[in-house]
């Protein structure tokens, strides 16, 4: 039986026949990181997907990894995850996902965009760069999965993904390579909301040229669909049994708590930064985009071609080509330039606009420009 010990907090008691053991951190990582433990299983009490991602950079920075491996559990409330080189405007429909209350998270790894919900597991494996090997964590968790149903068809691919029965995506992967230390870190759909993936997971821009990474739709299930017996809890604790087996360790399930400053010194604003602006949407590779819309004023209709540079989240050019009798040229191009160094989301877009039409003068064309505002914004 795997035993869960909860580090940080004195106290000591009994749970059912499992004892849960918790221990004040400087008395047991220390220990357990420092002294020869060569794996380590930790799962995290947190749902915050900051919080849980900064564990991944803490562990990464800050132990040695050189002789042991670590296996992190740990799951999220509801939100998407992008890739450190791709383009949240053209992975997810944020303007949905602001109306949810849906955080967007941009991981430091490479790989696609994913969706989490407490019905998905993430686990990350923590080597030395030298022991870094794909194939064989994804082979933790395959046999993990059969163990407790023989039979149940799951494979992974060349592209280290975990396909169920031969078609369905139920796991991906993406990693993080330093000088001396590795981790991969992988996805397992177990029972997530798949009507909320397919929505937050489809961009509603148009008209975006970029070099960022892009996702490969695929096509998923929930291994719950598949046998209701396999639930996250009862996943959990077979991977940990399989990681043992695997790899020759003998480590119970330390349950961790990546919001203790005390116990992970920094690690509060490693949290931070994974919030600011200028990481999520700031790190974005620099793209365009070129769309297309109508404005209408009491009397007349005009098209409008709208070009944008796109560099760090914020507007390098901006060009609006459109007929110069519905809209005088040096008005058109005066509002491109007071967009310049904007970001390129709807809030500072619509403070920006405000502040133009409050301090240009613009007589008989307010009315149009008016509704040229409005189209930009909304196209934002």
């Amino acid at each position: 039986m795997m035993i869960t010990r909860t580090l940080c907090h004195m106290c000591l008691g009994t749970r059912s026949h499992t004892r849960w053991w918790t221990l004040r951190f400087h008395s047991t990582l220390p220990t357990t990181f420092a002294d020869g433990e060569a794996g380590t299983i930790i799962k995290s009490v947190s749902t915050n997907i900051f919080e849980n991602l900064a564990l991944e950079d803490w562990i990464h920075d800050n132990v040695d990894l050189q002789k042991r491996s670590i296996l992190y559990l740990w799951r999220n409330t509801p939100t998407v995850v992008i890739g450190r080189h791709q383009n949240p405007w053209q992975e997810c429909n944020l303007k949905l996902m602001t109306t949810m209350g849906m955080p967007l998270a941009r991981r430091r790894s490479g790989g696609g965009t994913v969706f989490h919900d407490l019905g998905n597991i993430n686990m990350t494996f923590f080597t030395s760069k030298k022991n870094y090997d794909r194939h064989r964590n994804l082979s933790v968790v395959t046999n993990a999965l059969k163990t407790l149903r023989p039979g149940l068809d799951v494979q992974s691919t060349d592209r280290f993904d975990i396909l169920l029965n031969g078609q369905y995506k139920i796991s991906g992967t993406a990693a993080k390579l330093g000088r001396s230390s590795a981790y991969h870190h992988c996805t397992l759909l177990c029972s997530a909301d798949r009507s909320v993936l397919s929505s937050v997971l489809k961009s509603t821009y148009q008209g975006i040229k970029s070099n960022a990474t892009a996702s490969v739709p695929s096509s998923v299930k929930n291994l719950f669909d598949e046998d209701p017996t396999l639930n996250s809890e009862t996943i959990m604790m077979a991977l940990a049994s399989q990681y043992n087996m695997e790899f020759g360790f003998d480590s119970p399930i330390y349950a961790v708590d990546p919001g203790e400053e005390e116990c992970w010194p920094g690690i509060q604003n490693m949290a931070q930064e994974l919030q600011t602006w200028e990481w999520v949407y700031g790190r974005t590779p620099k793209f365009s985009v070129c769309t297309n819309f109508d404005v209408h004023s009491l009397s007349s209709t005009a098209n409008v071609t709208l070009n944008l540079d796109i560099k760090n989240g914020l507007i390098e050019n901006c060009v609006i080509d459109m007929s110069t009798e519905w809209l005088p040229k040096n008005v058109s191009e005066e509002f491109g330039s007071f967009l310049k160094g904007c970001k390129f989301c709807p809030n500072e877009m619509a403070m920006m606009v405000a502040a133009f039409l409050r301090v240009t003068p613009l007589g008989e064309y307010s009315s149009r420009m008016y509704s040229l505002c409005e189209n930009v914004i909304a196209r934002v």
